[in-house]
């Protein structure tokens, strides 16, 4: 049995942790493992807080995306009206230009068309007065025809104006 390399191995064994027990190897290991219990829940609270923190932050930017999503979508909204405003004025000014430029070429059109007519008048007239000074220069003769010409003239003038 003493020739036995486990007996020697077990021997060795008990003699190595009755060493340890009297070094206070198993109280420095127990405080150890303690000090290092402690940092493990220390770093767990740290994680669970931080966990938390980020929790926080994340309903914070949901918050805050939720918010920004609401104001792009009023933003679009007045964008849209106002864009329709200013279509409504653009057209009722076009509309007031169109019926402007209408109304100024129809009066510029009867104003031609009066001018014309006074213009066709006006030759008609001159012509009637060659004609009759032509018609009365030969068939009237003198001094009399000469008085009947002047006096048709200045009616005829005086009719016209």
């Amino acid at each position: 049995m003493f020739f036995d390399p486990e007996t020697w191995v077990a021997v060795a064994f008990v003699v190595l942790m009755v060493v340890f027990g009297y070094l206070g190897v198993f109280k420095s290991a127990m405080t150890a493992l303690d000090h290092r219990a402690a940092r493990i829940k220390a770093e767990l609270d740290d994680a669970t807080r931080l966990k938390q923190e980020a929790a926080k932050v994340l309903a914070d930017y949901k918050a805050r995306s939720a918010t920004a999503e609401r104001e792009a979508a009023d933003i679009i909204a007045n964008a849209k009206s106002e864009a329709e405003r200013i279509a409504t004025e653009a057209k009722a000014k076009m509309e007031d230009f169109v019926a402007r430029r209408t109304k100024t070429a129809e009066s510029k059109i009867a104003l031609a068309e009066a001018q014309a007519l006074a213009d066709v008048r006006a030759a008609a007239a001159e012509a009637a007065v060659q004609a009759a000074s032509t018609i009365l220069s030969q068939s009237v003769k003198g001094q009399v025809a000469d008085d009947l010409l002047a006096k048709g003239i200045n009616e005829v003038r005086q009719k016209l104006n």
